[in-house]
């Protein structure tokens, strides 16, 4: 592998020890300068800030470019890069010298002359079936599409925490990083892509028994919060037959909304409150369907240790789609039933008590005191009075069978009978009883990002850029970075959506549980076709 950088044309490398040197040099001769500036104009330290860091910017340009040189160069590299062949997923072909244009992270651009590994079809590969190349030296030093590991990290998470990708791209230019707004959408959504493929490879390999349980929250008291949100996502309209798109016109597209359903996975004390200190809560989601997301929460829970936690709470609003997949979840990931409690979120409970009264007519001064009375009942975990209460102003009344209050008796009810209303009880044991995490979650990860006005997603990127955003608020980045440059070196393939079990398949008595540990489940699991 050959390096040489964009603006020297043809001219060679130094030696780490000589770029140091000559940096050094300048340094010391800009340190005058830039000494003798600030006297003369004391208010100017602002920007000599600004050139020291943009010059040391530039010379840690210098230094990975020398020590990329020097290291090409050894004997352990050319076993890493055969060990990278060789561990490829796809059978590949003979190499071919190319050259690539990478970018690194302090903005300087350097010209890389390394080979291309073709994939190698035969008459068995199917045609539809995505085959990507491999460049063994640049997959070897975790080395993307035109731009260094760290470059592609830093943008992205740019990307994900700035209100847009305009926003990101001048604070890129701030710092030194030259790129086009094209340039920098590609980078971060070219990181959320894998990230949305390592968590598939992982959950496809944990199918087959080879992901082995972690222990992040074995013995721990934990808490599981599932929710949707909200964004809005671009279809483009398709054109009629033998219609021509008239220059200068954009396509037209619709914008409806979607449903992103998120999780959160957390530690809490003996009050029922996260723990952060430890153990960073987990965050994840997709726009995927409701028995995608269930698989999820199952896959995340044996991927942390779950089922040797002291207690599991799940705790959720009255959605359906949620708690009708709560037993699968639990089966699925091997969870023992008798540490497991069901929680609906109090603030829910009491909105539904809300409604109900607001059903029956009382007036604004009556309704609020009756709330706060059958509020105060519900917290005491004497649900079936606040029923009763209810259902016997509904029949003085005579309210029809299909009235409206008798959806929201029925809703508390039903949760009741199931022992999501124990509110005291929880208390007690010292249980979490709202769902706050999960809706601080949303607004954190969805709504300060994915949803605004004017913005409109294509369903990958969105998921994409969820990953990106997820991992950064969870605080989980570095270890997760080391397992995705582990996972694109042996194969760059990427894809963001699997086929979920039919969550049904439990109300017909089928047995539901956990996958079938492999002997071979401490190593490095196999490669998953796409």
């Amino acid at each position: 592998m050959q390096i040489r950088i964009e603006s020297q044309n043809q001219q060679p490398i130094d030696a780490p020890v000589a770029t140091i040197q000559t940096f050094q040099h300048d340094t010391i001769t800009q340190a005058h300068l830039w000494a003798q500036e600030l006297q003369g104009n004391p208010d100017q330290l602002a920007d000599i800030e600004q050139l020291i860091d943009t010059h040391y910017r530039q010379g840690a340009g210098q230094l990975v470019a020398s020590i990329l040189v020097l290291v090409s160069r050894s004997s352990q590299m050319d076993e890493h890069v055969n060990n990278v062949r060789e561990n490829a997923a796809l059978p590949l072909r003979s190499p071919q010298a190319c050259t690539r244009r990478v970018q690194l992270l302090c903005g300087l651009v350097l010209w890389v002359s390394t080979v291309y590994c073709a994939p190698r079809r035969n008459k068995n590969t199917d045609p539809s079936k995505q085959l990507v190349g491999l460049y063994p030296e640049l997959a070897a030093l975790g080395i993307g599409k035109g731009c260094s590991p760290a470059l592609q990290y830093k943008v992205a998470r740019l990307v994900a925490l700035s209100p847009s990708i305009d926003a990101a791209h001048k604070e890129l230019r701030r710092e030194g990083i030259k790129l086009d707004k094209k340039a920098v959408r590609r980078i971060a959504e070219q990181l959320g892509q894998q990230l949305l493929e390592l968590r598939r490879r992982e959950l496809l390999a944990w199918r087959g028994g080879w992901l082995p349980a972690g222990n992040d929250f074995a013995g721990r008291r934990v808490a599981v919060q599932i929710d949707g949100g909200r964004v809005r996502l671009r279809e483009n309209k398709p054109r009629k037959k033998n219609q021509k798109r008239k220059k200068g016109s954009r396509p037209k597209f619709d914008t409806p909304w979607r449903e992103p359903k998120v999780l959160i996975i957390f530690e809490f004390n003996e009050k029922g409150k996260m723990i952060k200190k430890e153990r960073q809560p987990l965050i994840d989601g997709t726009l995927q369907g409701p028995d995608h997301l269930a698989e999820l929460v199952a896959f995340h829970l044996h991927r942390l240790g779950v089922a040797r936690a002291e207690s599991v709470v799940f705790v959720s609003d009255g959605a359906r789609w949620i708690w009708d997949r709560l037993a699968w979840i639990e089966k699925r990931a091997g969870l023992d039933h008798s540490k497991t409690v069901h929680v609906l979120d109090f603030c829910h409970a009491a909105h539904h008590i809300s409604l109900a009264l607001s059903h029956l007519g009382y007036s604004t001064g009556v309704r609020r005191k009756r709330y706060v009375e059958l509020r105060k009942l519900l917290y005491q975990s004497r649900y079936q009075e606040v029923v009763r209460k209810l259902t016997k102003r509904a029949n003085e009344q005579k309210l029809a069978e299909n009235h409206e209050v008798w959806t929201e008796i029925r809703y508390l009810e039903r949760h009741g009978s199931e022992g999501h209303l124990r509110y005291a009880t929880f208390r007690r044991r010292g249980l979490p009883s709202g769902s706050g995490a999960i809706e601080s979650t949303i607004r954190r990860v969805i709504n300060l990002r994915l949803k605004s006005n004017a913005i409109y997603w294509l369903p990958e990127n969105a998921e994409g850029i969820f990953a990106v955003r997820a991992l950064l608020l969870c605080d989980r980045w570095d270890p997760t970075l080391r397992r995705l440059r582990s996972a694109m070196a042996r194969d760059r393939r990427v894809a963001w959506q699997w086929d979920a079990p039919d969550v049904a398949n439990l109300k017909a008595d089928e047995k539901i549980s956990p996958p079938s540990p492999q002997p071979q489940a401490n190593q490095q699991y196999p490669a998953i076709a796409l």
